[in-house]
């Protein structure tokens, strides 16, 4: 397996909004995913009924075709992951944000596979504490779902709280993530 890249690397905040992007279906155990990705990077992996208002993609993704190197990499390690043969990813990202939320989406990949934590936890983490809401919307804002992993984080309580993909899909990627 390749190194995974640490967040400094694989999140870069000069990402340029208005590169070209490419995208393609990804079909899954849990749904057909839409990967797209500009020349640098994954830009975005997006659910069947992903809210359009939490991921902003300009200019519109055109059709990848049957080959785009990111998004290859992407669908074979999306691929490992859910045959439990992938534990990190590290295709390269493409990701664009305000400071704040690659600082947070920086965070979320540095949970471990097969742990949790929790909004409060992250905003620690973060040198915020009592930002956990601010936190959680950047959690939300996340746009590559299951590789940059915020379905590993959980309400104060423990509890599985929102999810673009859907809760009953959180619970499954964690379950998947606790399998032997």
């Amino acid at each position: 397996m390749a190194p995974t890249l640490s967040p400094s690397e694989a999140i870069r905040p000069d990402a340029g909004a208005g590169a070209a992007l490419w995208s393609r279906p990804l079909p899954s155990p849990v749904g057909v995913l839409t990967a797209v990705a500009s020349e640098v990077g994954l830009r975005a992996v997006l659910w069947p009924e992903h809210p359009t208002r939490l991921v902003r993609l300009t200019p519109e993704p055109l059709d990848a075709g049957p080959h785009h190197e990111v998004l290859d990499v992407a669908a074979v390690q999306l691929s490992e992951y859910f045959a439990g043969e992938r534990r990190e990813f590290d295709v390269p990202l493409d990701l664009v944000g305000t400071p704040f939320q690659l600082q947070v989406w920086a965070t979320l990949q540095e949970i471990p596979y097969g742990a949790t934590t929790t909004y409060g936890e992250l905003a620690s983490v973060l040198g915020r504490p009592g930002s956990a809401r601010a936190v959680g919307t950047a959690v939300g804002r996340n746009p590559v779902s299951i590789i940059v992993p915020c379905h590993r984080v959980l309400g104060a309580d423990g509890s599985l709280t929102g999810f673009a993909g859907g809760i009953d899909t959180k619970a499954r990627l964690l379950g998947l993530e606790s399998a032997p």
